[in-house]
């Protein structure tokens, strides 16, 4: 998959002051104006009081369950190391995807998915052909798991929607039997085809084994999985699993549709719409609110302190190799 062509994209917005601004007035403008529609229909003091209810002991196993999360989502790109077979050291890789990946939830794929990637691993000796493979095994690692765990949710686990949605539960379990297939699909590929290279509009896939592509859909299920527990852990275990986790996935699919940083307004959306007639609306709000601090920002705080110190790393190898 040609992603390499991202990188002057990405590169010009980290390095650009202005462009940056822009962008970071542009982001801060559409903030405010979500935060200022579900400001209106929210009464705060009943948030801030659902918030208070979540004990210390909550709030830490969510925590846990989010650095779980992270940590396995780091171990994508050690499939992408296998996948390529480049001679980064573990440590690095993990260190990257974390990176990456926190930047990502916040503020996109483009800048934290692709740039950041590309950025750091370019750092450290790979070449953009090569991050793209890693990034484009990546990205399906992600959404192989999505679609097979997703898919048995939305099959299995009856889900009333909305009846402004043009859907209903039984299109929903069609869906997730469709979702299913597909995932199934991309595993009888990789085992069976002799054909191993592939190309869609200008993007060229490279079939894994059927070994690494099992891989991709265990960690990726997996991590999945530890997704929805944060959720279910700060709702108090008060809504089922399976079902929080069927919303989680609805949620996850119409951010990525929505191209909105972080998901932000989508996620809250899709769990009020979805969980109104189970919870008061301040719960869910306070809820999201806290899971967005353990899993977006702390995270987000944590790679910002890593990313300064790789990049004071690459610049004394750079000057050092200048002198030599």
């Amino acid at each position: 998959m040609n992603l390499s062509s991202l990188y002057p994209v990405a590169s010009r917005i980290r390095d650009d002051p202005r462009l940056r601004r822009w962008l970071a007035g542009g982001f801060l403008v559409l903030v405010a104006a979500l935060l200022v529609t579900q400001a209106r229909e929210l009464d705060w003091s009943h948030v801030g009081a659902a918030l208070a209810k979540l004990s210390p002991a909550t709030l830490g196993l969510a925590a846990l369950l989010a650095a779980a999360s992270h940590a396995l989502y780091a171990h994508f790109d050690l499939l992408g190391k296998h996948y390529t077979g480049h001679e980064l050291a573990r440590s690095r890789v993990l260190a990257v995807t974390f990176v990456s990946y926190a930047f990502n939830l916040n503020l996109g794929t483009l800048v934290g998915g692709v740039g950041f990637r590309l950025r750091l691993y370019m750092h450290y000796g790979l070449a953009p052909a090569t991050v793209a493979r890693v990034l484009s095994l990546s990205l399906v690692t992600n959404w192989l798991g999505y679609l097979m765990l997703a898919g048995a949710m939305f099959a299995a686990h009856a889900l009333s929607l909305p009846p402004s949605w043009k859907l209903d539960g039984g299109g929903l379990r069609l869906l997730g039997v469709a979702m299913m297939g597909a995932a199934l699909a991309y595993l009888a590929l990789c085992a069976f085809a002799k054909r191993r290279d592939w190309a869609w509009r200008g993007h060229a896939f490279h079939l894994p084994s059927a070994r690494l592509a099992l891989l991709q859909l265990a960690i990726s299920m997996l991590n999945w999985a530890l997704i929805g527990a944060v959720l279910y852990v700060l709702f108090g275990r008060r809504i089922e699993y399976a079902h929080v986790l069927s919303v989680l996935c609805i949620a996850a699919v119409a951010g990525a549709l929505a191209h909105v940083p972080a998901g932000l307004g989508v996620l809250e959306a899709v769990f009020a719409a979805l969980l109104s007639h189970r919870l008061p609306m301040a719960e869910v709000v306070g809820v999201l609110l806290a899971y967005r601090a353990v899993y977006y920002l702390v995270p987000l705080l944590l790679a910002i302190g890593l990313y300064a110190q790789m990049e004071r790393q690459a610049a004394r190898g750079h000057s050092s190799a200048s002198n030599r």
